[in-house]
């Protein structure tokens, strides 16, 4: 779990971001983005439900999935995808990368200085408008390996 200075920094930046979008900042906004920051792990919806949902009994469903698409909107979370797995939130808005386990699908966050200088090609002439960009490696995590090592030699 992040900190509360990390936390009270990423409400600040709600208030701001919403204020210049002429959007309100609502409890279950503020709890899910409390909730979401305060992960490392790269939760899933339902994963953060379960602590708005804590902080705030008889929070819906739909108002905590809402609340999430806002905070994706105004810039303070990312939705990471990758093949087989459900949609994870990042509350981590600065700029980084990802490393994916094809095994247990764990999403850990990479920062990297060469990755982030890599040029994006021109893309205008396919009618596209780059806005960001972000590098996920997918592979085998250190667990997984150990795992699938020891399968091996019980075997």
């Amino acid at each position: 779990m992040r900190s509360d200075p990390g936390v009270e920094k990423s409400l600040q930046e709600l208030e701001r971001r919403s204020a210049e979008a002429g959007q309100p900042v609502t409890v279950q906004r503020r709890a899910a983005l409390r909730a979401l920051v305060r992960h490392l792990d790269h939760p899933t919806a339902e994963a953060i439900y379960a602590d708005v949902v804590a902080e705030l009994p008889g929070v819906s469903k739909a108002t905590v999935y809402r609340a999430l698409d806002n905070l994706v909107e105004l810039g303070l979370a990312r939705k990471v995808h990758h093949q087989d797995s459900v949609t994870r939130y990042d509350g981590n808005s600065e700029r980084h990368h990802h490393l994916v386990c094809r095994g247990c699908g764990r999403i850990e966050d990479i920062a990297s200085d060469a990755l982030d200088a890599l040029p994006v090609p021109e893309l205008g002439r396919n009618g596209f408008e780059v806005h960001d960009v972000f590098i996920t490696f997918q592979g085998i995590c250190r667990d997984c390996r150990r795992a699938s090592r020891a399968r091996r030699r019980s075997k």
